[in-house]
């Protein structure tokens, strides 16, 4: 059964939760407000997003993504390496620990011989046995060990966030793909209904052409508005195709078994969103998170690469024993104790410039946290900027669609009793077929824009 949170919400809480170190200084201040308007009565919630444009097909579509995309199953097998390398770096602070235990036997096949040997002309056959337990510790004095295992923890965190930053990647694109699919059927079910309008004008004009009262002019021009209007289907009917190719190539799954629900475009809804303030947007985006982590492990490795340049302090301990009989292998026991002191003095230049390197690696990172924060800031700009766009130009649509209606109605039936000429039919045909597919485009981009939206601030919200 899959679990209430969504991977993203779970990586989220766990890298708010987990986190040993405060968030770096970017030294960027965030707005006090959006600049664009946006509605304000909506709340923040935990439940999936895509659940909230109230559609069963797509939260079927969401769950199918979840479970079969390779792209999610890659990012985490990536956390899992991870996890692997904190254990890793984790090790060095503990004293490492390692047991023996051998028997040999050493034969002289010929000869008398040499003093390198225990066997010799009077013993062929030497036999010995000997167990010991040895225990070793770097001691970390200049903190690189510590430091070494929070790089490891952060690369961690940052690599959780990527997995949720993929997630959110994946399944704004099933619902984006989704939509798209929708519209392109709707598209053509307005382009058959658009061919019927013009062969239905095309007789028209045929019966009074055989009548004398329509020129060859006139009947040509038809009947080339009805070959456009042929020729547009097989082109819609193309896309709408190559939407449900990239579909199931999100689901993880050959085109081949895809199957879609009888749900039409017009029953897809969009929410009211609520954008919060700019300062929100760090701790609700998973890669600003990543890029946060990444930021800190470099921070880690920057102390990495100046403690080797540093003594290092290395103890050990060794209790063993030895027999030349298997029976007596623990009759003779010993200990040994061994403090060492290791200092760097010469390597032309290395250990500086593995320090130098990660001083450039984390202002590298320093700046990439900056862009994603800056970047994060211009996605949801743009989301809410599409949003207030998309609804004016809908509002005045509307009213646009139903004059292109009336006007092709008009003319159509004054043609029809020989008050208008067909030029006047051929203009208002084109342009009610112009509105209403014009009419799908931005319904598609207002759904679009809402899914961009969610997106941008993260996901994870719902309307009151």
């Amino acid at each position: 059964m899959k679990p209430p949170l969504s991977l993203l919400t779970l990586c989220l809480l766990l890298g708010a939760c987990g986190s040993p170190a405060q968030r770096p200084d970017s030294g960027i201040q965030p707005p006090s407000s959006w600049q664009s308007p946006h509605t304000q009565s909506a709340a923040r919630s935990n439940l999936q997003w895509w659940t909230q444009f109230g559609s069963p097909e797509l939260d079927r579509l969401i769950e199918q993504a979840r479970v079969g995309s390779y792209d999610l199953a890659a990012a985490i097998a990536r956390v899992r390496q991870a996890q692997a390398d904190t254990v890793i770096a984790g090790g060095t602070l503990l004293p490492e620990v390692k047991a023996a235990l051998n028997a040999n036997r050493q034969k002289l096949l010929r000869g008398n011989g040499y003093s390198q040997l225990d066997a010799d002309s009077s013993n062929k056959a030497v036999d010995y046995f000997d167990a010991n337990l040895s225990a070793s510790y770097e001691i970390d004095f200049w903190g690189g060990q510590r430091a070494s295992r929070d790089s490891a923890q952060f690369g961690l965190r940052a690599s959780e966030f990527d997995q949720a930053t993929v997630e959110l990647t994946l399944l704004s694109g099933v619902a984006n793909s989704y939509a798209q699919s929708l519209s392109l059927q709707e598209q053509r079910r307005i382009a058959e209904l658009n061919l019927v309008n013009a062969q239905n004008v095309l007789r028209l004009v045929q019966t009074r052409f055989d009548s004398g009262s329509a020129t060859a002019l006139e009947l040509a021009q038809q009947k080339s508005l009805v070959a456009a209007q042929q020729r547009q289907l097989p082109l819609v009917q193309q896309q709408a195709q190559e939407a449900l190719i990239s579909l199931a190539a999100l689901l993880g799954r050959p085109v081949q078994e895809l199957f879609l629900g009888q749900e039409r475009f017009d029953q897809l809804s969009w929410p009211t969103i609520a954008a919060g303030v700019p300062s929100e947007l760090l701790s609700r985006r998973p890669d600003i998170a990543r890029a946060e982590a990444q930021l800190a492990a470099a921070q880690a490795d920057v102390t990495v690469a100046r403690a080797a340049m540093l003594p290092a302090v290395t103890l050990s301990a060794d209790i063993g024993s030895g027999a030349d009989r298997a029976a007596d292998i623990l009759r003779s026991p010993f200990y040994n104790l061994t403090a060492g002191l290791l200092a760097p003095v010469f390597n032309n230049g290395r250990l500086s410039a593995e320090r130098d390197k990660a001083t450039a690696r984390q202002q590298e990172l320093l700046e990439t946290y900056r862009g994603a924060i800056i970047n994060g800031f211009a996605d949801v700009e743009k989301a809410l900027n599409s949003i207030r766009g998309l609804d004016e130009q809908r509002q005045w649509q509307g009213e646009e669609l139903n004059q292109a209606q009336t006007a092709f109605n008009i003319a159509q039936s004054r043609y029809q009793e020989g008050a208008e000429d067909l030029l006047t039919v051929l203009e208002t045909q084109r342009t009610l077929y112009a509105a209403q597919d014009l009419n799908v485009q931005l319904r598609l981009s207002r759904l679009q824009a809402s899914i961009a939206l969610y997106k941008a601030l993260g996901g994870g919200w719902q309307t009151l």
